[in-house]
């Protein structure tokens, strides 16, 4: 099915979910994997596509495929971007996604996390399950951080993490079935579906933080008005680069955001 196909008539939004992704840089093709995986629901859905990087280069696949572009020719960062398409979609749909450029996922994902919002309307953000490309489960649902958890996780690497697995497993609700429905106090940014009026009650992400952990902070601002729920039932692919752990620029945007 193509994005922003005809207005959905069997309710009162012009479209089941609008969907932001962020770009920064990525490979068309990447992208394009995104898309389509959009594309692939039988929802009707409207995508908005901002690229915070330098060139223009995401603009073809971007278009060919029905989406809605919009090029800043600078970064001003994961949340204002997002922000940006956000603010575009508002009353346009029930549901919203911030979704990864490097997601994927099969037929069937959306319609199934559509489905249990409609008859869960006490639920505000829902995650599936994130694997990685081998398949093997990404820990993306966590408790709230606390300062040490921070600080301990960038410190303890190498030959000194095993210090920590203990401290790690409880902080990534490990000890928990990865297979059962769960309310959680912190979901990944890398796939969050929203109800709409989640941008009423507590408004889009906080633009302070450049880069990282907004995520954490707009889950602590949702849970004050609604539950969030770690939905299994359907799962995610996600490459997930920890580039702070590489980069010192990014290191520095998650030191940041930390504080």
């Amino acid at each position: 099915m193509a994005t922003n196909s005809k207005p959905n008539g069997n309710n009162r939004f012009p479209y089941d979910v609008s969907v932001s992704i962020v770009s920064y840089n990525t490979d068309p093709s990447e992208l394009l994997r995104a898309i389509q995986s959009v594309q692939n629901s039988k929802l009707e859905t409207k995508v908005v596509v901002v690229e915070n990087g330098a060139t223009d280069r995401a603009k073809q696949v971007t278009l060919e495929n029905g989406c809605e572009y919009r090029f800043l020719g600078r970064n001003v960062g994961f949340g204002a971007a997002h922000n940006l398409a956000i603010k575009e979609c508002v009353g346009m749909s029930k549901y919203h996604l911030v979704l990864n450029p490097d997601v994927y996922f099969g037929s069937g994902v959306l319609e199934s996390l559509t489905t249990y919002l409609n008859a869960n309307p006490e639920i505000g953000l829902a995650m599936p399950q994130v694997l990685f490309p081998d398949r093997s489960v990404q820990h993306l649902r966590k408790l709230m951080p606390t300062p040490t958890d921070l600080l301990l996780r960038r410190l303890f690497v190498g030959p000194l993490k095993p210090l920590l697995q203990q401290r790690t497993e409880r902080y990534e609700l490990r000890n928990l079935d990865s297979k059962r429905i769960l309310t959680v106090p912190v979901l990944s940014g890398c796939f969050m579906f929203l109800r709409a009026e989640v941008f009423n009650a507590v408004g889009c992400f906080d633009e302070r933080y450049f880069m990282y952990l907004e995520d954490v902070d707009f889950c602590r601002r949702i849970h004050r008005a609604f539950d969030l729920v770690y939905y299994p039932h359907v799962s995610v692919f996600h490459g997930y680069a920890k580039g702070s752990y590489k980069d010192w620029t990014l290191l520095w945007h998650h030191v940041r955001s930390a504080c």
